[in-house]
């Protein structure tokens, strides 16, 4: 969530791909660019700090440059169910090292939402079923961007044992139920974002509050600048299986509580 949690990947994600040995790293940043989409400079900055796939969101194309960014860069991968006339990949398969393969796919949800996007439950199906996990790829992730945390938790459940991983993104707050549901699917309804805490949803309180109390905007929204929580989710999968073992929230600088793997 803008240039704080850019700074947040940038300094802390390398150490943390060293530390914790992590073999494959998804990055959303769907907001890091002033709050509202990605730019493709940005987009370099997060693969250079050690992202290996780049997902975005609703404001996948907020910034122009990634209409034609996303088409040339196939670490980008933009919503499954977006309208079919959008540029770029809404899944991918990605190498993570020693002969192992990870799917990436990314749906955005329907409730609340400002637009009706396509069914995500059905679009992903034929992506899950092509890709077998333990099989055709060694891990599978989707990263679930929608408003509802129900209908996070239903594709949780539509996912479980097809799935290694099912993550929400988009409501900027990390939530406390990470788990393996019972088919090993490691299962957490939202990240939360990497931005300053100290705000409203990354955006500095001034602005929303006026909008919130009189019910007029009166200036642009613009990002917290203050010191940024890396947040996320830490998952163990077993390669022949593709099962999840172990998922446990993130949390690392500012504000909020530490949390990861010891």
């Amino acid at each position: 969530m803008g240039r704080a949690g850019r700074t947040a990947i940038v300094e802390g994600l390398p150490a943390l791909r060293a530390e914790w040995r992590l073999d494959f790293v998804v990055v959303n940043g769907e907001n890091a660019t002033n709050g509202a989409g990605l730019s493709p400079d940005h987009a370099r900055l997060l693969f250079e700090a050690g992202a290996d796939v780049v997902t975005l969101g609703d404001h996948a194309f907020d910034q122009k440059d990634m209409l034609r960014y996303c088409e040339s860069e196939p670490r980008i991968v933009r919503p499954l169910n977006y309208s079919k006339a959008a540029p770029g990949r809404g899944h991918g398969i990605f190498d993570a090292g020693r002969g192992r393969k990870v799917l990436v796919a990314q749906v955005l949800g329907q409730v609340f939402m400002k637009r009706p996007f396509d069914d995500p439950f059905s679009a992903l199906e034929p992506v899950l079923k092509a890709h077998p996990r333990g099989g055709m790829v060694q891990a599978s992730l989707v990263d679930v961007h929608c408003e509802a945390t129900s209908e996070k938790m239903a594709m949780g459940h539509f996912c479980d044992g097809r799935a290694s991983v099912v993550v929400g993104t988009h409501t900027h707050v990390p939530t406390a139920d990470a788990m393996v549901l019972p088919g090993g699917t490691a299962y957490l309804s939202d990240a939360g974002m990497c931005g300053d805490y100290l705000s409203v949803i990354g955006m500095d309180p001034a602005e929303p509050l006026r909008r919130f109390i009189t019910g007029m905007p009166k200036g642009r929204f613009e990002p917290a600048s203050g010191e940024a929580t890396l947040a996320g989710l830490y998952v163990e999968t077993d390669d022949a299986t593709g099962k999840a073992q172990v998922a446990l929230p993130v949390r690392q600088g500012g504000r909020l509580a530490p949390a990861g793997p010891r």
